[in-house]
């Protein structure tokens, strides 16, 4: 069903507006509340997710843990609109907050979102190279180890990622 550009370019606002407050508010369910009951949701490195309670599930598990915990904000690089098939295509970044040294650490993803109506989503597909998210993290968890930051689950993360924190 073709959208209007504006309808998508508000949808858009919104699903971006949405994120901005899980994030603030340490709560992704109303991120999971952005899809339609049926949605799905595939996620190149944690698989392919059918439902909004399932993504639901996922989500707030993912994001309350390192490295999601740890990231600040997901805002669109740039962005794409297609009318007719009611796509949105994106570059999302995934900054992480300061490790405590004033550094930036941060990896990119390409996110495609199917329109639905009514602001909500059938389909969100994360397509990113999952070595560029797990470098980020590292140099993250050493700079936050430099720093003297390095948090306990970061520390447990980077352990079982193969890295060895310093004694």
């Amino acid at each position: 069903m073709p959208w209007s550009r504006a309808e998508l370019e508000e949808a858009f606002a919104h699903y971006q507006r949405t994120v901005s407050r899980c994030v603030e508010l340490g709560d992704w369910n109303g991120f999971a509340d952005l899809f339609t009951e049926d949605a799905v949701y595939v996620e190149h490195a944690f698989g392919h997710f059918d439902g909004r309670e399932a993504i639901r599930k996922w989500v707030t598990r993912t994001m309350s843990a390192f490295p999601g915990s740890r990231m600040t904000a997901f805002p669109a690089n740039w962005y794409v609109l297609d009318e007719d098939r009611g796509w949105v295509i994106c570059e999302i970044d995934n900054p992480m907050e300061d490790p405590g040294d004033g550094s930036e650490h941060a990896a990119a993803n390409i996110t495609i979102l199917h329109y639905a109506g009514d602001n909500l989503w059938s389909r969100e597909e994360d397509a990113y190279n999952p070595m560029n998210f797990l470098a980020a993290a590292k140099k993250w968890c050493r700079a936050a180890e430099a720093a003297g930051t390095l948090p306990d689950d970061a520390r447990e993360w980077l352990t079982r990622m193969g890295g060895q924190p310093a004694a």
